[in-house]
């Protein structure tokens, strides 16, 4: 994947993720949690394109 894909992938994240947190109105724990979600799902996927883990299809839950 080109690096200027995953610059603009990722803003366009942080732009969502601004957006929800400054307009939507919902309690702090629950924006906390969101954001907590978002930035492992974010490292996640980054450590997948990097190639420092293997493909996310892979992974097995349970």
């Amino acid at each position: 994947m080109p690096l200027i894909h995953l610059v603009i992938t990722l803003v366009v994240v942080g732009v969502i993720l601004w957006v929800i947190n400054s307009y939507i109105p919902m309690q702090s724990t629950i924006k906390r949690i969101l954001n907590v979600v978002v930035i492992i799902v974010v490292i996640v996927w980054l450590l997948s394109a990097f190639g420092l883990i293997g493909p996310i299809s892979q992974f097995r839950i349970g």
